[in-house]
């Protein structure tokens, strides 16, 4: 639970129903709206014609709610329960979902194959994108808190894995299978507009469904949470940024992922624009594969997305054996240098499948593997106490973490776009390339730093 307090000792319910009834669900509803507003939302737009420095800057700015939240989960803790938040919340957003189906715009066919749809167009729809956004967050403080008390402490970490998993199998679902029925319906129908509003009409159902169901299999909880004191979020701040080594720590969260921050913004666009590059008003347009929406959710959205968590479970399997000092080095390599089979592909552009199934995955199968040093160092670091200091603040300082985490994907997606349209796919993914630098450079002084 991603709360600025300390963490004390509570007296917490017990939830006696199995949770096989309610964790796989839990898990699976926390993980929808996050890859809409977060993936989806960015195909969606790319389908639109939308530029691609329109689209960066303004998906990347949907994602501000994750870097936030730290800041509004005590009134999530304070205020009603934890159940009450979780119904609200799916409750909202899949009433969001339906404002999105029946909203969302219909450019004209020559604007989408122009890609010159202004995001202007779109002003509801971001508008509505955001608040699922701020919904989907608060979901996630009040789903982990109910995770907390709702069972007792063998039980969560028997279900750990298995939440984990539902949480991944909603990305298969959202990136893979959402998008995959999107472009089956653009080839049905010929009309891309109408197909993305059937397919959020499709996450509407399935998010009422969830609701429904969780009406009657979460079970009450009593507690609200403690009433927390303005001291204990101030001394959260003041024990995390007076630690040891804390700017190496922020320098390093920030920068280790410089490279995949520009590259994910842009991969899913560069396989769908169009092959031929035309310059329109000093910017380049196109270079991209030219693949249909329904075979980017097959190869990126769903075998993609099975080889990022083949390695990310590889990856926490080869970190418990050798430690983080000792994998740092080769995770850090995995994590950038797969990069360049994005080079290689806006430089061959190939149009067999296997191909760019295969680099699509051997580049996120690298990240997986690699991104497992980011989270085990966050968990190194927030664990890491000051001399005099006495309460431990390690789930708070956690929480600090994954705010720098959400900023370090967002500070290269603002400038992604404006710098793709400037130099083309190629040269862009070289620059991205490039950026490793600084992976390996904060790697080298964090390598020294690690007992």
């Amino acid at each position: 639970m991603c709360t600025f307090a300390a963490q004390k000792n509570l007296r917490v319910p017990v939830n006696n129903r199995s949770p096989w009834w309610w964790v796989p669900t839990l898990y699976f509803a926390e993980g929808v709206p996050y890859f809409l507003v977060n993936s989806i939302s960015v195909m969606l737009f790319t389908k639109m014609g939308v530029p691609n420095d329109q689209l960066a800057f303004f998906t990347t700015l949907l994602y501000f709610p994750w870097f936030l939240k730290g800041l509004w989960s005590p009134i999530v803790d304070i205020f009603k329960t934890k159940r009450w938040w979780i119904i609200a919340m799916q409750l909202l957003m899949a009433v969001l979902c339906v404002l999105l189906t029946v909203s969302l715009p219909h450019p004209e066919a020559t604007m989408i194959a122009a890609k010159s749809t202004p995001v202007s167009m779109f002003r509801l729809t971001l508008v509505l994108f955001i608040i699922t956004a701020f919904a989907s967050a608060t979901h996630d403080i009040a789903a982990d808190g109910y995770y907390l008390i709702a069972h007792d402490t063998t039980s969560q970490a028997r279900f750990i894995g298995i939440r984990s998993t539902f949480y991944r199998i909603a990305m298969v679902f959202g990136q893979g299978v959402l998008v995959f029925i999107a472009g089956r319906l653009e080839k049905s129908t010929g009309d891309i507009p109408l197909s993305w509003q059937l397919t959020l009409g499709v996450t509407a159902v399935v998010l009422f469904a969830i609701t429904i169901y969780h009406i009657f299999a979460l079970k009450g909880d009593s507690l609200k949470g403690e009433r927390l004191k303005g001291v204990s979020l101030l001394e959260a701040f003041k024990t995390f940024f007076t630690k040891k080594g804390v700017v190496l720590a922020i320098c390093f969260m920030l920068l280790y992922r410089l490279a995949e921050g520009l590259l994910v913004k842009l991969s899913l666009p560069f396989l769908v624009d169009p092959r031929e590059v035309i310059e329109r008003d000093g910017q380049l347009i196109g270079g991209g594969l030219a693949l249909d929406t329904d075979i980017v959710g097959l190869l990126y959205g769903t075998i993609g997305v099975l080889f990022l968590l083949l390695g990310g479970i590889l990856g926490g399997i080869y970190i418990s054996r050798r430690g983080l000092k000792r994998s740092l080095w080769l995770m850090a390599a995995s994590l950038t240098l797969p990069n360049l089979v994005y080079v290689y592909l806006s430089a061959a552009q190939p149009s067999e499948l296997w191909i760019i199934g295969s680099a699509i995955s051997f580049e996120q199968f690298g990240y997986g593997f690699g991104f497992t040093a980011y989270m085990m160092y966050m968990m190194y670091f927030s664990k890491k106490k000051n001399d005099s200091q006495d309460t431990d603040y390690s789930t708070s300082h956690y929480a600090i973490c994954t705010a720098f985490m959400a900023l370090s994907m967002m500070l290269p997606g603002f400038v992604a776009g404006k710098i793709e349209m400037s130099v083309g796919y190629y040269w862009f993914f070289w620059i991205a390339v490039l950026c490793s630098i600084t992976t390996f450079a904060v790697t080298y002084f964090v390598h020294r730093q690690i007992e």
